[in-house]
């Protein structure tokens, strides 16, 4: 899905990427932890096609992000502590807005849907104004996935949330990571589920799951919705590994080994 060959990016003489070399698999969950400084949200936003790189490339999809960024897009979900959501417009025409942008066809039972597995179906009519952080970032990840997209990235989704919040939103991640499209818990029954599919018994096979890279500080969260995780520090990747079924505490004296106790 990712394929990143000696990526570099330069702020005058300061590199926040230097020779960066990854691959991400079709489906894979990939969580990237580091310092602050270490090049985790410029590698996101050449990802989304938000910044260019100094030298290197990057192909997404078999496409290169050069000379393809525009059709790309439409296969990208981005949620970063940015909502990127019009204040003076409702849920509800927030994600209106967007699906014309995406040239989606009747849209509207995707809205739904949507709005209800984010737990904000009774606010659909609210300015966004009136929201909280929360809910305003819940709405953020309404808006990504809105278009069904194969590749979602995270740039510290839960930057600036308070705890409960913060937890209400990383289950909803956790429920993405999963390929869950269920609504969130206590958002009020079975609004929002797929439709009902074939007669009992009839073999369905399940949908491909989605490929998200995902940047955060918290180990915790962030292992939660890992199948592999990457280090980086000064630029460059220094660590990569396999990350199903490690606890924080195992992956914590790694972190530490890499990046010298830094958080």
């Amino acid at each position: 899905m990712i394929e990143i060959r000696k990526l570099t990016k330069s702020f005058g003489s300061k590199y926040a990427l230097r020779g960066v070399d990854l691959r991400v698999m079709p489906g894979e969950s990939l969580v990237i932890f580091g310092p602050n400084g270490a090049g985790k949200t410029t590698l996101i936003r050449i990802l989304s096609s938000l910044s260019r790189p100094s030298s290197g490339t990057v192909h997404i999809g078999g496409l290169d992000l050069a000379t393809h960024a525009d059709g790309i897009r439409r296969y990208l979900g981005v949620v970063s502590h940015a909502p990127l959501l019009y204040d003076s417009l409702t849920a509800e025409e927030n994600l209106r807005f967007f699906a014309e942008l995406y040239g989606m066809t009747d849209p509207e039972p995707r809205i739904a849907a949507m709005l209800a597995q984010v737990g904000l179906t009774t606010r659909r009519g609210d300015l966004v104004r009136t929201f909280s952080r929360g809910m305003v970032q819940r709405l953020a990840i309404a808006r990504a996935l809105l278009h069904d997209p194969v590749l979602l990235l995270l740039d510290e989704p839960d930057t600036g949330l308070d705890p409960q919040a913060a937890e209400m939103l990383h289950d909803l991640l956790v429920q993405v990571s999963r390929g869950a499209e269920q609504p969130l818990r206590g958002s009020g029954g079975a609004e929002g589920q797929r439709a009902a599919g074939p007669p009992s018994g009839t073999p369905t096979p399940p949908p491909p799951r989605r490929t998200i890279v995902t940047v955060t500080h918290s180990l915790e969260r962030g292992l939660a919705l890992a199948d592999r995780s990457i280090i980086l520090s000064g630029g460059r990747v220094v660590f990569d590994g396999d990350a199903t079924g490690v606890t924080p505490a195992e992956f914590r004296p790694l972190y530490d080994k890499y990046v010298g106790g830094g958080r």
